[in-house]
């Protein structure tokens, strides 16, 4: 097994043509989200990857192997709702709404101009449905936010426990608490 321990964001510095050869990964949220795992490149080679703690790796990244070559990551397609407003009798202001609402409960959040992505969740389906929002299970890549408090550029993230379940909040949520 090949080691990993370096990750270029987005393939920083590197040539196009070095990028364009380079093996490929791809990886689902769950993985890219850790700083230590198994995968396996386009080529069959069995890579183990130990990146600082708090490193996260998004799709467009490179990893750097210890024989010097190089991976570029790929976000894998994954289960994801995706969240778009009714133009019917909605607006743009709906989705503003909703991602309020969603990081009110810390759900890691892919924000487009257009539209919202989570993860899978039954609880929060229904509250958006609620709130006159289209909701669609697909299959597509996840690039959550980061946060205001994530460090490093692109890599490393926030997380706190506040010792209660969000979801057990129903769909008023809670509106404010104290970090």
């Amino acid at each position: 097994m090949l080691h990993a321990s370096k990750c270029l964001p987005q393939g920083q510095g590197l040539a196009r043509a070095l990028l364009q050869r380079a093996p490929t990964v791809e990886l689902d949220w769950d993985v890219r989200q850790k700083s230590r795992f198994d995968a396996t490149d386009s080529t069959g080679r069995c890579l183990g990857v130990f990146l600082p703690r708090g490193t996260v790796v998004r799709g467009g990244d490179v990893l750097v192997v210890e024989d010097g070559s190089l991976v570029a990551v790929r976000a894998a397609p994954q289960a994801v709702l995706r969240i778009t407003h009714c133009s019917a009798h909605g607006t743009p202001f709906d989705l503003i709404r909703a991602a309020y609402h969603l990081g009110n409960r810390h759900v890691p959040i892919e924000l487009q101009p257009d539209h919202l992505k989570i993860e899978p969740d039954h609880v929060l389906a229904d509250m958006l449905r609620a709130m006159h929002l289209i909701v669609t299970a697909v299959d597509e890549a996840f690039e959550p936010e980061n946060g205001a408090y994530a460090t490093g550029g692109h890599h490393g993230g926030h997380r706190h426990d506040h010792g209660h379940d969000h979801h057990a909040h129903g769909p008023g949520g809670h509106h404010h608490h104290d970090h």
